[in-house]
């Protein structure tokens, strides 16, 4: 399958826009993604929604969110659950939306495979887009459809000069169908490609720049990849554009001994949590939220953990100015 992804080739997709576009943005520098800004807190609130701290909404609090008050800023929802116009998700989503933001995350865009983007999923979201007006849309840096066939997974593509010039034009599309710019999440991944060229971070920032997209920074995947392929996370987020990231996720994993799962059916471990104290340090008052997709706690206990975001980002701020001193930042 890995050989059918390289030899497709960026130029063979029956595409609108000329080779020449593609070309065009293979020409720009890779150093121009650490871009300096004059500071954290104005990139953010300059291109993306200060939300404050969310959690995924999940059927089994349906009922107790639409009618209560839970200690939640925001909502985020699987894009794909919710594209159907009638049953009982969409009626709980036009519920919540009165009351809180929420926010789209889609799992079916493949932005990473030759295929052309699904024109029909993407008339979809876009009319789901149009009712709910989410303050983000995002989805994943990966692909999970060839010839036609969905693999219903999420997997890492070759970072490669032609993979970004692939993913770069396929967020164009997607952005010009919905009239904004949306937000791709760096993946969790178990294996990497000996064609690859381009440090993970470097890429998805490469992408960012390129396609004029945010970055939805998982700090939960950022740990498991690097622990799996013995990265330093800290060079990690250091590449990461910060005025680029719009959102953060966290999230609990399984440790199998040999590798970490991205499983979200833990809560947040301690080295994450730290993670997230210096992602919030270095990208400032980011969106966050944390995902639970297995062995779903009560609504409560949720809450609780999503305390623990607040105090561990204010802790995270309060600390930022001597950080960045020690840094010479």
């Amino acid at each position: 399958m890995v050989a059918k992804v390289l030899s497709a080739g960026v130029y063979s997709r029956t595409y609108e826009r000329d080779r020449d576009e593609a070309v065009s943005a293979l020409a720009a520098p890779r150093s121009a993604v650490r871009r300096p800004v004059a500071s954290r807190s104005e990139a953010v609130a300059g291109m993306f929604p200060r939300l404050g701290f969310g959690l995924g909404l999940r059927p089994p609090h349906y009922q107790q969110v639409a009618e209560g008050a839970p200690r939640v800023d925001w909502w985020e929802v699987i894009s794909e659950n919710f594209l159907v116009a009638g049953g009982n998700p969409r009626r709980v989503l036009r519920q919540v939306r009165e009351r809180w933001p929420v926010v789209l995350h889609g799992v079916s865009l493949s932005i990473g495979s030759v295929d052309p983007v699904d024109d029909d999923y993407l008339a979809r979201l876009a009319a789901l887009v149009a009712e709910v007006d989410p303050p983000i849309v995002s989805d994943h840096l990966c692909w999970s459809a060839l010839g036609g066939h969905a693999g219903h997974d999420l997997w890492p593509l070759p970072y490669t000069d032609e993979a970004l010039a692939l993913v770069v034009d396929k967020v164009g599309r997607v952005q010009d169908r919905l009239g904004r710019r949306i937000l791709l999440e760096n993946p969790s991944s178990y294996v990497t490609f000996a064609a690859s060229q381009i440090p993970e971070a470097e890429f998805l920032a490469e992408v960012a720049r390129r396609a004029d997209c945010g970055i939805l920074l998982d700090v939960n995947n950022v740990y498991v990849s690097s622990t799996n392929h013995h990265w330093d996370p800290a060079d990690y987020l250091a590449a990461i554009p910060v005025e680029r990231v719009g959102q953060i996720h966290l999230a609990g994993h399984s440790d199998h001994g040999t590798h970490l799962l991205d499983t979200h059916d833990h809560p947040v471990c301690d080295a994450v949590w730290a993670l997230y104290g210096d992602a919030i340090a270095r990208f400032g008052d980011v969106a966050s939220m944390i995902e639970r997709d297995d062995h779903i706690p009560a609504l409560d206990e949720l809450v609780e953990e999503l305390d623990h975001a607040r105090q561990v980002a204010r802790d995270a701020r309060a600390g930022a100015p001597a950080i960045r001193e020690a840094a010479g930042g």
